[in-house]
């Protein structure tokens, strides 16, 4: 097994773990508030389906660079990532649209 290969093993069992526990911080900035709308759920899904996805995508290819997976299941699981990606941005688009014409709207 090549070196670097297992350099990058390591870095994503790293950065998985990291992940995991947390100790990444929060992205978006809002620590500590809650928010028990059914849009915040419907966002707070779909952002857990972005990462459920992508961490999916990214042990499949840990495994393949260890010759653990095929290259089949490493192409699936990254078209599956990239599918729930372009959907949530699909979404995002048309909810900031929507509020952009709401916003153009005569009193």
């Amino acid at each position: 097994m090549n070196i670097k290969q297992l350099d990058a093993v390591n870095a994503y069992s790293q950065a998985t773990k990291q992940m995991q526990s947390g100790s990444l911080g929060a992205r978006d900035g809002m620590d500590g508030i809650q928010n028990n709308s059914a849009f915040g759920a419907l966002v707070d899904d779909a952002i857990g389906n972005v990462q459920k996805a992508t961490e999916t995508a990214e042990m499949t290819s840990a495994k393949a660079l260890v010759s653990q997976a095929d290259m089949v299941d490493v192409v699936t699981a990254v078209s599956n990532a990239e599918m729930v990606v372009d959907t949530v941005i699909s979404v995002r688009d048309k909810v900031i649209s929507a509020y952009n014409d709401i916003l153009k709207m005569p009193i």
